[in-house]
């Protein structure tokens, strides 16, 4: 069963190995479906639009990118998954191990290991932040 979508103002906080922080504010929607729940939003970068969907269910997560840009990323806490990262010069396999992974209401936190193509790409800490919009 699906739940409404509700229109959500989201920040995504992205630090690579506690000193590079990129940060993006975006209108998007949230829903649940399932046990899950969806973030849902688009971006633009140099390249065009990116379509991004955060899912969130209890020890697991999936970031799906789609559009300019092209990504997997599967989280489970201290397991090692594989991905993908499409961009238009090449494909590279990815792979993450959640050290942490948080969920509650308005607020996704993840700490990862991050490898591309088999070679160590980075911490990362990611940090999702939302709340319905002001009427």
């Amino acid at each position: 069963m699906s739940s409404p979508e509700v229109p959500v103002k989201i920040t995504v906080r992205t630090t690579i190995d506690g000193q590079e922080t990129f940060e993006l504010t975006v209108f998007g929607r949230y829903f649940q479906k399932g046990s899950a729940d969806f973030l849902q939003y688009e971006e633009e970068i140099e390249e065009g639009t990116v379509r991004t969907i955060v899912k969130m269910a209890g020890e697991e997560a999936l970031i799906l990118r789609g559009g300019a840009l092209k990504m997997r990323l599967p989280f489970e806490l201290n397991r090692k998954l594989n991905g993908s990262y499409e961009l238009p010069f090449g494909q590279f396999t990815t792979e993450t191990k959640a050290r942490r992974l948080e969920y509650s209401a308005g607020f996704f936190d993840i700490v990862y290991d991050f490898w591309m193509d088999g070679a160590p790409a980075g911490t990362y800490h990611l940090e999702i932040a939302f709340q319905e919009e002001e009427k």
